[in-house]
């Protein structure tokens, strides 16, 4: 069961993100716009203070497409 405390406490917190990093809900919005389809290759580099990186990526399969909608499906179930 869900801890509704839990999710004000997740909804706030998300909402300073959003208000201390504003281009990155942007940035998600503007990809969901667009048809993922498999075979997709989203990719994430991390620059530490340090000057090292780490640099990852993977390449969508259909199951991975199925888990992205039923995320949606959840995200928009818990709108309403």
């Amino acid at each position: 069961m869900v801890n509704p405390a839990m999710i004000f406490k997740i909804k706030s917190m998300w909402d300073e993100f959003t208000v201390n990093h504003p281009k990155l809900p942007r940035f998600i919005q503007a990809a969901a716009s667009q048809r993922l389809e498999e075979g997709t290759v989203i990719e994430m580099t991390i620059w530490r203070p340090d000057g090292d990186t780490l640099t990852s990526n993977i390449k969508l399969t259909a199951s991975d497409l199925a888990l992205i909608e039923q995320l949606k499906e959840l995200g928009t179930s818990g709108m309403q």
